[in-house]
């Protein structure tokens, strides 16, 4: 570990970036692509269009029809969906899943109630592949956390970033085409100077979406091991101190036939009392105990355009009475927990129209280039000078480095558009069609990394962003082949955003050809070993110790700052107790970083970390 402030930073930055860096470049780039999951999804389904005139029947109508239909699924189903179509050429689709957990659909003539042929398009994840990727991997529980760790570890690479960068203003302004590990040095600065608040925005919103389970002990210790209910009624009830709507009359339903087969008279009394259009209906434990019907609203355009917060309205009826149970409309009243729903629009940018979308996807882009610039810039500079980090074994370290480094980029892209190619190619009534797609992702990754392994680098740079190119570029011809659609098609049926979609992956496509044959002419030299030195004695287990102080001895220093705070906002009279946890606990993401750079800052530092989270433990039992 290298004396000084700087140097200590610097070295926390290059190994915390780079180890990090690996699964954030994916992380961040499927999180990019998720901001247009919509119109992904649309493209991947690729549902026909219905024709003809066929007689048109009311909508009460077709919806009994709906509900007998799913009646005749299953008995104990868990619930029915069934979601309204939003344009008169689009299909109504239906989905049930059984009391053993199984999921079934259907599609039916929204115009009058027929059953149309299945698969009625591509079942897919779609582009909730990408949001599913981009929050835990696809890897459970052991994902999510992963990211989450991940995310800490960004914040922390950048906060120690900010302090090495003396000339930080001017590194903007600096770029130095042309010129080997400046070049990349200078792409990295301004990738990161450019975008350094989106990035730490991103990043802490990305924890906070999920602050009560990332960090549960304030919630746990103010409200017992299973306090979630009672905090969540906490909150409510503070936000129902604004005025709560009056809740409508029964409507008028027949006595002779349950609720959930008068669907058509609870979807027109929701529509009139949340003021606008439902996109989905759902009926939860249908025929049982608590039955509930739920009617959700369509998301109202221009509020999202010009609100942050902006929430759908819903409408909730009880299943046995068919009476208004409760009404949330969309705007005039807070949400219980306000806090959750704004990070998570700012996360997930459903806010201000398509420019705000376009805009998270151009800096989630830069972000992902600053990660990848870093990556690479590591393994440039031990070409230039290696520091012997690992012996007599830090060329192979350099070489699974560079694999590595291949895989995470230029691998990242080909699973992506593998992903694309796999929703085409796979046939539309394979059984679990949608699962195979998400297999060809990774399948496509990991023999990426296969590649790099046994493929010399620079070679497997150039193949593989060749073969990105050219996988993109052959997209519309797969596409036209498969289901007969292109860009030009969906254009001029008005279906602009799977043409925009289709385009902008062409679009992609030529810039990945130039950059293949921009690497092709660039020179190469292997990383250079350096000077194998003997490591000091114990330094290896000293960094380690180091790391798992941060870690862990983090983690534990941000649960207890966050208690005690919980306790004293509390008991200071400052907030009550539930937003008192979501104050300390949205703040013990900070303090998690700050720890884990404090750890590294000093000698002795983390003796004096383990100290304070003793102490925090103390004054949180006084505090109980």
């Amino acid at each position: 570990m290298k004396a000084g402030l700087r140097q200590r930073m610097s070295w926390l930055h290059t190994w915390c970036g780079l180890v990090c860096g690996w699964l954030l470049c994916l992380i961040f780039l499927a999180g990019s692509i998720s901001v247009f999951r919509a119109p992904i999804s649309r493209w991947m389904a690729a549902e026909p269009a219905l024709t003809g005139t066929p007689a048109a029947l009311p909508q009460e109508a077709v919806l009994a029809a709906a509900s007998r239909f799913l009646a005749g699924q299953e008995a104990d189903a868990r619930f029915w969906r069934i979601e309204l179509p939003a344009e008169p050429v689009q299909a109504m689709r239906l989905f049930w899943r059984t009391a053993k957990g199984v999921a079934h659909e259907a599609a039916m003539d929204p115009r009058d109630g027929a059953l149309l042929p299945q698969p009625w398009g591509r079942k897919s994840e779609g582009g909730r592949h990408f949001m599913t990727l981009h929050y835990t991997l696809h890897a459970g529980n052991f994902g999510f956390w992963l990211v989450g760790w991940l995310t800490v570890g960004m914040l922390v690479a950048l906060l120690s970033g900010i302090v090495v960068h003396k000339r930080i203003f001017k590194d903007f302004f600096t770029f130095r085409p042309g010129r080997g590990q400046r070049a990349w040095l200078d792409g990295h600065n301004a990738s990161a100077v450019l975008t350094l608040p989106f990035q730490l925005m991103i990043a802490y919103t990305g924890l906070a979406i999920f602050y009560t389970s990332y960090m549960p002990g304030p919630l746990r210790a103010v409200y017992g091991e299973q306090g979630l209910a009672g905090w969540q009624a906490a909150l409510a009830e503070g936000a129902a101190q604004a005025e709560a709507p009056v809740l409508p009359a029964r409507p008028p339903l027949d006595e002779r036939l349950p609720a959930r087969q008068q669907l058509g008279v609870l979807l027109r009394a929701a529509q009139d009392a949340l003021g606008g259009a439902a996109r989905m209906i759902m009926v939860e434990r249908p025929g049982q105990a608590r039955e509930r019907i739920s009617v959700y609203g369509r998301p109202d355009a221009d509020v999202t355009l010009r609100q942050i917060n902006s929430a759908v309205g819903r409408a909730v009826f009880d299943g046995a009475s068919g009476a208004f149970s409760s009404l949330h409309l969309a705007a005039g009243r807070p949400s219980a927990d306000a806090a959750h729903d704004l990070m998570k629009h700012l996360h997930v940018a459903s806010y201000g129209g398509w420019t705000i979308k376009w805009l998270y996807f151009v800096l989630g882009l830069a972000g992902a280039l600053m990660m990848a610039t870093g990556t690479v810039l590591f393994t440039i500079k031990r070409r230039n000078k290696g520091e012997s980090e690992f012996g007599a074994g830090t060329p192979t370290f350099y070489r699974i480095a560079e694999a590595l480094n291949v895989a995470a980029i230029a691998g990242a892209c080909l699973a992506c558009i593998c992903y694309f190619h796999a929703n085409r190619m796979i046939p539309a009534s394979l059984p679990n069609r949608d699962a195979w797609e998400i297999s060809a992702f990774f399948l496509a990754w990991l023999s990426s990394l296969a590649h790099a392994c046994v493929r010399l680098v620079q070679r497997a740079w150039v193949e593989q962003f060749a073969c990105v190119a050219l996988l993109c570029l052959l997209l519309p011809v797969v596409n036209v082949w498969t289901t007969g659609g292109h860009a030009l098609a969906y254009a001029h049926a008005g279906d602009w955003q799977a043409a925009l979609v289709e385009s902008t992956i062409v679009a992609f496509g030529g810039l990945f050809a130039l950059l293949a044959w921009r690497l092709r002419a660039g020179g190469w030299a292997g990383p250079r070993a350096g000077r194998v030195a003997a490591a000091p004695s114990g330094y290896r287990w000293r960094v380690l110790g180091r790391v798992l102080c941060a870690v862990v001895g983090g983690y534990a220093l941000a649960t207890l700052g966050a208690i005690v705070l919980a306790r004293l906002l509390a008991l200071g009279g400052l907030a009550s107790s539930a937003t008192g946890v979501a104050i300390a606990s949205l703040l013990s993401f900070l303090i998690y970083a700050v720890a884990a750079l404090w750890v590294f800052a000093a000698p002795g530092a983390w003796r004096r970390l383990l100290m304070s989270a003793a102490a925090l433990a103390v004054l949180g039992w006084v505090l109980a």
